[in-house]
């Protein structure tokens, strides 16, 4: 039921000795950072400066770094197979990327800076997923794969289709594989306005700080992080290495017994992402985009959770998103209009939407923009606008089933239930299967009270994608509905561990 819409330069390549003392074998590391896309307001100020510093970090630690910067899709192919190619049996190899980062289908994807996102199918096509990176890199031998992805931004995809949640999202990676995201899983976090970020601040000093094994530095970097902010940016830390391993060669293999650690369990991976004790953040209402139970103290950490039996329902890890930042004082909010969503002089002066009337005035039959301009619209709550355009959309190709799809939600929040079915039927018989289809009929059959319908579309939809969140929760509902109240409220609990945010998305639909 998705709103679906959703980056050259040469590469500088330095070459350095690999330390004789790694038992592991060669040390490989590719480091990205993108800062000028074309769809935000203005190129981000941090990640190139981060992308050098860490460049010449993990050289002077034995790593031979290709470092690429403001890459595109095809620089970023590029620099990734070259990365593949160098990768032998042992070898450790380290991926550091700072940039826009979006999540998918429960995957989390690392943009170029040439990415065109309009659909989910976009992020897909033009994103690189980390599980498939990581994934080729243990294909290809890798002893240890370290993941360092500065990435979880408010960037300007957001919020184009439906069913987005903001930050990234938990990640599913073979053995000895080490991930650290610069903030909790689904949430973000702004740029500082400086020249370099907190996350690459406390990291660099954390990496120089000697005989730490690279667990032990990247807890301390979420510690120093968590300090910083005063609980407002959380990293994400997820291990599974089943070895020691230090960023400094020549570590001593013991742990310091200062700090309190744990041997890394086989898979899978455990996650880490509890804050320690933080300062109290000045009393303040939550943001409004954060669902209203993120603004308790992260509890103590869940014990891992066991290995998958086979089933579509997806693993979940357990992670707490930090505390909402303290509240700005909110600009007098413009006049609603009758979707009770922004103002018509607001949307006007939106800058998307501006550049699609544009084109539109210049071809009301320009298909494309009209589309599109129906997704932002329906983003942002004004659903009459929305399904105008989805409905001009479909005057001039009837068999547009992403426009089918998308009228179909569109129809389903505003209530007119007949005609959303009608939609999504209609999208399912031109293209049988359609997952965002099965997941958006679902939710018309949950807000109709044909519960065993909705049930139906549910488990279709996830038989497809086993991560599609939204049929996840939206199952548990019909499930509870239907009479299977301990069913429902595990696929519910899921749901709410791989999105906390789903509960306010689905309240907001007018599901409850």
């Amino acid at each position: 039921m998705k709103i679906r819409f959703l980056f050259l330069l040469p590469l500088l390549v330095s070459l350095v000795p690999t330390a004789p003392s790694l038992a592991a074998g060669d040390r490989f590391a590719l480091v990205i950072g993108n800062a000028k896309y074309p769809d935000a307001d203005a190129p981000l100020k941090e990640p190139l400066n981060d992308a050098r510093d860490m460049a010449d970090e993990l050289k002077r630690d034995g790593f031979s770094v290709e470092i690429g910067e403001n890459l595109t899709g095809d620089g970023m192919r590029r620099a990734f197979d070259k990365l593949y190619g160098k990768i032998k049996p042992g070898s450790v190899a380290l991926v550091f990327f700072s940039g826009f980062g979006i999540q998918s289908a429960r995957q989390s994807y690392m943009l170029p800076v040439d990415a065109q996102i309009w659909t989910e199918s976009d992020v897909r096509r033009d994103g690189f997923s980390l599980e498939t990176v990581l994934g080729e890199l243990n294909t290809r031998g890798a002893g240890v794969k370290i993941a360092l992805i500065d990435a979880s931004r408010r960037n300007p995809f957001e919020r184009r289709f439906r069913s987005f949640s903001a930050g990234l999202t938990p990640v599913i990676a073979p053995n000895g594989t080490l991930v650290m995201y610069s903030a909790a899983l689904a949430s973000v976090v702004s740029d500082a306005g400086g020249d370099h970020s907190l996350f690459v601040q406390e990291l660099l000093k954390e990496i120089r700080v000697p005989d730490l094994m690279a667990e032990e530095t990247l807890n301390r970097t979420k510690m120093g992080v968590t300090r910083a902010s005063r609980g407002e940016q959380v990293p994400w830390i997820s291990s599974s290495l089943a070895e020691d391993f230090s960023f400094i060669p020549g570590a001593a293999g013991s742990r310091p017994t200062t700090t309190t650690t744990t041997a890394p369990p086989p898979a899978p991976p455990v996650v880490a992402n509890n804050p320690p004790p933080a300062p109290p953040a000045p009393p303040s209402p939550p943001a409004p985009a954060k669902p209203a139970d993120t603004a308790a103290a992260p509890a103590p950490p869940p014990p891992p959770p066991p290995a998958p039996a086979p089933s579509p329902k997806p693993q979940v890890e357990a992670a707490l998103p930090p505390p909402p930042p303290p509240a700005k004082p909110a600009d007098p909010a413009p006049a609603p209009n009758a979707d009770s969503g922004p103002s018509a002089a607001a949307l006007a002066e939106d800058p998307t939407i501006k550049g699609l009337t544009a084109k539109i005035a210049a071809n009301p039959d320009d298909v494309n923009a009209l589309y599109r301009r129906g997704q932002v619209y329906a983003s942002k709550g004004a659903y009459s606008l929305a399904i105008k355009d989805f409905d001009d959309t479909l005057r001039i190709n009837s068999k547009d089933v992403e426009a089918l799809n998308n009228r179909c939600w569109t129809r389903t929040v505003v209530g007119d239930l007949q005609g959303a079915l009608k939609d999504c039927n209609e999208a399912l018989r031109l293209r049988p299967n359609f997952v965002d289809a099965l997941d958006s009929r679902g939710l018309v059959n949950l807000k109709s009270g044909a519960v065993k319908n909705a049930i139906a579309d549910f488990d279709a939809a996830l038989k497809i994608n086993p991560r599609l969140t939204s049929s996840l929760y939206g199952r548990g509902l019909a499930k509870q509905r239907n009479g299977s109240a301990q069913e429902g409220a595990l696929d519910i609990a899921n749901a709410k561990a791989m999105d906390p945010n789903i509960v306010q998305e689905f309240a907001s639909y007018g599901v409850r």
